[in-house]
């Protein structure tokens, strides 16, 4: 009997450890890439008083959404505002508060992801929560940045199962450090390449020499295209990508995907446009296309903290990063946003939701196998 209770054991234990090997980034799995170091967490979370929070929602057999919080500094955000920048890949989404930040240069909320019809829960959220904030007594206008994308096809999104407390919730439970990757908060119900997509971060960080700023990128990943993977023609290989319907059964071309880019080097709204931009070259690197009905935003962000907008000032004096100092930037930028999408989908796992429709997660080893052979 003792022997028979030690083999389920063993046995428990090594199907545990499969999981955990299965749910590696990119570089953990030994393939660094970019020239670049990471921060300590490879993640947005690098970057000094960034938090990440997450609320899922995964209920009976056809609930699969949530929340993700991006919070870039622990002040009263509205009272200090953060110096911004979108830009739009493809303008086929629903992203909130982006005329204000056009306009304006800056965002006063936090920024939340979760799926298209939810937009108006979240702003809520947001409002709510800018409210309930020491000093906004007497606000009377917000400026809510919600973006999302649409995981329609696992999730019943026409429930409307997203509420503003979750997005308050999600808020509260932002915190700096490690941040949970794949089929959580936003990224609960995505799909990419028609695979299991979901929410990836990395980072970079420059050395002391171009400055030693940290570049950290979050997405939440529900895109297709043809997959590529640090140069492998994964979606080829797999005989799985856009298009293939001319040959073989297809999958939707069409989807979107949110791209937040966070940095600590000092960076005016147009600078950080330009950064926003890069951030499209990283995923153009995945093999994304921005298809017609695909929303593919970037929002970039800057906390130095010299440069936050004091609501009540008269007059702003920042010191920036001027135009030439930026190619490191944009190049950390580039490199930490395709690594962040890539971790979308080695941390994402199989799912079955609305309808019984089903996505399998990233084929690793046959992946992997794909990468030794390039290497």
């Amino acid at each position: 009997m003792k022997r028979y209770l030690f083999f389920v054991i063993c046995m428990v234990l090594g199907a545990a450890t499969v999981v955990a090997q299965q749910h590696k980034t990119l570089r953990e799995w030994g393939f660094p890439t970019g020239i670049f170091e990471t921060g300590q967490y490879n993640a947005i979370t690098d970057v000094p008083g960034v938090t990440v929070g997450h609320v899922t929602l995964i209920e009976g057999d056809s609930v699969r959404t949530g929340v993700t919080a991006i919070v870039p500094h622990q002040g009263n955000i509205f009272r200090h505002k953060v110096p911004a920048a979108i830009y739009v890949g493809n303008g086929f989404g629903k992203l909130a508060g982006v005329t204000q930040v056009s306009e304006l240069g800056n965002i006063e909320t936090p920024v939340i992801l979760t799926n298209t019809l939810s937009v108006a829960a979240g702003i809520e959220g947001l409002v709510r929560y800018t409210l309930m904030q020491p000093g906004n007594e007497g606000v009377r206008s917000v400026n809510a940045i919600v973006g999302e994308t649409n995981d329609g096809r696992l999730n019943d999104i026409c429930g409307l199962h997203v509420t503003p407390q979750m997005v308050i919730d999600a808020i509260s439970k932002a915190h700096d450090g490690s941040v949970e990757q794949g089929n959580v908060g936003a990224g609960t119900g995505t799909i990419c390449f028609g695979f299991k997509g979901g929410i990836g971060t990395s980072s970079r960080v420059l050395p002391e020499s171009l400055g030693g700023y940290t570049v950290g990128v979050l997405v939440q990943t529900n895109y297709g295209g043809i997959l590529e993977i640090d140069g492998v023609q994964v979606g080829q290989r797999l005989h799985k990508h856009d298009f293939i319907n001319h040959v073989r059964k297809s999958e939707n071309v069409d989807g979107s995907c949110m791209m937040v880019v966070i940095t600590d080097a000092p960076l005016d709204s147009r600078n950080l446009e330009r950064v926003a931009k890069r951030a499209m070259m990283g995923m153009a690197k995945t093999g994304g296309i921005a298809s017609n009905g695909s929303g593919d935003y970037v929002i970039a962000l800057s906390v130095a903290p010299g440069n936050l907008i004091d609501d009540d000032a008269k007059t702003i004096a920042s010191t920036v990063l001027a135009n030439s100092e930026m190619s490191p930037i944009f190049a950390a930028t580039i490199e930490a946003t395709a690594e962040a999408l890539w971790n979308s989908l080695f941390m994402a796992e199989s799912m079955t939701g609305k309808g019984g429709y089903h996505v399998d997660a990233l084929p690793v080893d046959q992946v992997l196998e794909m990468l030794r052979m390039r290497h």
